[in-house]
């Protein structure tokens, strides 16, 4: 099998990538750009692409056929980013790799209290030398109820660790898991919306799921509701979120993913004007954390993503899944 990566970081997976393409004995080349139409050919005559969260729409999967590659891997848990209706239309497989739910389920919980602890706004001031208590009274989890909206690895590790925090925790998912009984209640959507304090996202983003949270179900809910997602921004019809936090309705937002963030996270945008609106609404609100999608970013996570990619993509070719 040879394998060629694209987006590869030098600094945190190249030492990866040696270890386990040495060890089984895969042949790879990489670059450390995004694919696009122009650059596909670096491509010719490798059997997979692995790559991150970088658009694969129907012009790019055209090239990748033209270039011979029969498997897009991406080192990622959601596949969003890829048109897989247009890649099997012309042939290639694909796949994505899971990670440590950990890495992610411990960052959805540092945001709740960053929310709950007013971190954002008590940060801002310090830098000012201004370190007065006056607006920076906090909660403490235990007194909260948390609705976990999803109940795959990442949620059901992120109800396990709640319970340390002695905090109710209650669940939305379609399929209960006996395990989690132990440390959430099941609900429907609407007692979830209802009753918790805390509401954190744990949902693919499907197109099934796209808006699945707007101005219906933020009415639904607590005013000052603290609101985290670390899943996908499309989840959340941004301009019915914005709205919310207006008005009140949303007390807190923890957004490690938002609408259109593609081509603008994981580059340095220092010298450039972002044209991303919302993003810089939101990121302008003191009630409001944004972060660039670095909920996964971990060690153990990125070893993981890399190894787990490479295989999975292995075991593809050698036995023969590919006929």
């Amino acid at each position: 099998m040879k394998m060629f990566v694209y987006s590869l970081r030098e600094y945190d997976e190249r030492k990866y990538f040696d270890d386990i393409c040495g060890e089984l004995g895969v042949e790879y080349e990489s670059t450390d750009v995004v694919p696009t139409v122009d650059n596909i050919s670096l491509a010719d005559g490798f059997d997979v692409i692995n790559i991150i969260t970088c658009p694969i729409d129907e012009e790019r999967i055209i090239r990748l056929k033209e270039a011979g590659v029969k498997l897009i891997m991406s080192r990622t848990v959601g596949t969003d980013h890829i048109d897989k209706e247009a890649a099997a239309r012309y042939g290639i497989s694909v796949m994505n790799i899971s990670y440590s739910p950990a890495a992610v389920a411990d960052y959805a919980i540092m945001l709740m209290l960053m929310g709950l602890r007013k971190l954002k706004y008590i940060a801002i001031r310090t830098i000012g030398r201004d370190y007065g208590l006056e607006g920076r009274l906090g909660r403490e989890m235990h007194e909260c109820t948390v609705g976990l909206y999803g109940g795959g690895y990442i949620g059901k590790t992120v109800a396990k660790e709640l319970s340390g925090f002695g905090c109710k925790t209650l669940i939305c998912d379609r399929h209960p898991d006996e395990e989690t009984k132990k440390y959430a209640e099941y609900v429907d959507e609407d007692r979830l919306f209802a009753e918790s304090d805390i509401i954190s996202l744990h949902v693919s983003g499907t197109q099934e799921n796209f808006h699945m949270i707007g101005r219906e179900e933020f009415a639904k809910m607590k005013d000052g509701v603290m609101i985290i997602n670390t899943a996908r921004g499309l989840l959340i019809d941004t301009p019915a979120m914005i709205e919310a936090i207006e008005s009140g309705k949303i007390g807190f937002a923890g957004l490690d993913v938002i609408e259109n963030e593609k081509g603008m996270y994981y580059f340095d945008h220092e010298d450039r004007i972002l044209t991303n609106k919302d993003f810089s609404i939101l990121n302008g609100y003191p009630n409001v954390m944004v972060l660039p999608h670095m909920g996964f970013y971990t060690e153990s996570a990125v070893r993981d993503m890399v190894v787990n990619s490479v295989i999975a993509a292995n075991d593809y070719f050698s036995k023969g899944e590919n006929e």
